[in-house]
């Protein structure tokens, strides 16, 4: 039943998916009960979500658990086909290949419709906005869905407050072991690793602008000045400006980094963070990324448009030149560099977030007909231990409350 590219990249793929689950200890905890227990036996699973190794081992813990799993690509250019291949092979429907057209990402998301899941675990909440709008026949079969992004639960919470949500969300994305490691650590890491891997380029000594100070953009700042660079940061939340500020960092509204800035990391979840006012007051080989989920955030019609030629400069940088002679190189085509260009988030940093992805499920499966159709925070207990396992894990062991401090902090006296 699976669609992907090429079959024959199945071993190559399944050594990337081996090495990702040795470095996902507390997920294998998790897969080594579901195996026991089978939770979700005789149930179907439909995914949305970045194809690559560490999601191949969320969807193979969901088969170990008992499920059907229906599998596809959110986002053009981040499934990785030897990936995809493997865990075909395995018995996972799969429906994603990189390079996917809108039609056919519109299409492959009604195939893993179409195998009728229970849960839905959703990355920018597209499973769940087609199923809304095209496929309402499943709106009383599925049991929930579990949300992996900042954008995704932006659309959820819209959702739910023009009342159109039909069934509960939890907010994966949401949960202390998501998004403090995932959006900071490992965008973090990643996205200056995908500029890197693009450009083979320095990044010390270079002026590189941060857009958005949120988890995923301090977590690049972060990173960026360990590298060398100067780097900017713009924003519109006052006490994120002022964050930025006393952490060392440059903050300027975009025009004014527009002039100043070597390397742009947009990463706001918002649309038009750079346009083409800004584009006219870059500088010659200004190069241009998107951390953001969706390709929204950097206005590449705007940059075609006044272009009087382009060409591919490397692979995944396409260079153009603007009338003046200026060349701006855009990356992965303004799509998620981290994951477009390299191999997303590291291993450890995603244990966590799949983990949490995992329990969600089950916890929407236990508390079925419980709950209503609204977004959910992930239960904090189950957060705290997702915690534990991993401290656990890495052989970090951390001090416990004596009976007498228990009662200290618990007192008003």
């Amino acid at each position: 039943m699976s669609k992907v590219k090429d079959r024959s990249l199945a071993s190559q793929g399944q050594l990337k998916i081996d090495w990702a689950r040795e470095h996902m200890p507390v997920l294998g905890r998790i897969r080594a009960r579901f195996e026991k227990e089978q939770p979700f036996k005789g149930l179907s699973i439909g995914m949305c979500i970045h194809l690559e190794m560490k999601t191949a081992v969320l969807g193979q813990t969901f088969q170990a658990g008992g499920a059907t799993v229906a599998i596809t690509g959110s986002n053009p250019l981040s499934t990785q086909d030897d990936v995809a291949a493997a865990l075909a092979e395995s018995g996972v429907n799969v429906y994603a290949w990189r390079g996917v057209t809108p039609e056919e990402h519109h299409g492959n998301l009604m195939r893993v419709l179409s195998d009728n899941p229970q849960i839905l675990i959703d990355d920018g909440a597209e499973l769940s906005v087609a199923v809304h709008r095209e496929k309402k026949e499943l709106l009383g079969r599925v049991v929930g869905a579990c949300e992996e992004t900042t954008t995704g639960v932006h659309r959820y919470r819209a959702m739910e407050k023009d009342g159109i949500l039909k069934y509960p969300v939890i907010a994966v994305n949401d949960a202390f072991t998501k998004f403090l490691f995932d959006s900071q650590h490992g965008t973090g890491q990643s996205a200056l690793e995908g500029v890197m891997r693009c450009t083979n380029l320095l990044i010390a000594g270079k002026t590189l602008v941060v857009a958005g100070f949120g988890w995923v953009g301090r977590g690049i700042a972060l990173r960026a000045k360990g590298l060398g660079a100067s780097v900017v940061v713009t924003e519109v939340d006052p006490v994120r400006a002022l964050e930025a500020s006393m952490e060392g960092y440059r903050v300027m509204t975009m025009l004014e980094a527009a002039k100043v800035g070597d390397i742009f990391i947009t990463s706001t979840g918002c649309k038009n963070i750079i346009t083409a006012e800004h584009l006219r007051e870059m500088k010659d080989g200004a190069i241009l990324a998107n951390a953001g989920h969706f390709d929204v955030e950097i206005d590449v019609k705007a940059l075609r448009s006044n272009a009087i030629a382009t060409k591919v400069a490397r692979q995944n940088v396409e260079q153009f030149t603007m009338k003046n002679g200026r060349r701006l190189y855009l990356l992965a085509e303004g799509r998620l560099v981290n994951l477009a260009a390299a191999d997303g988030h590291p291993a450890e940093v995603m244990d966590m977030s799949f983990a949490n992805q995992a329990l969600a499920a089950e916890y929407l499966l236990k508390n079925k007909g419980k709950l209503e159709p609204k977004v959910y925070k992930m239960p904090l207990e189950m957060d705290r231990q997702i915690a534990r396992v991993w401290l656990e894990s890495h052989s970090v062991k951390i001090d416990t409350l004596t009976e007498e401090q228990r009662k200290y902090l618990e007192s008003w006296e």
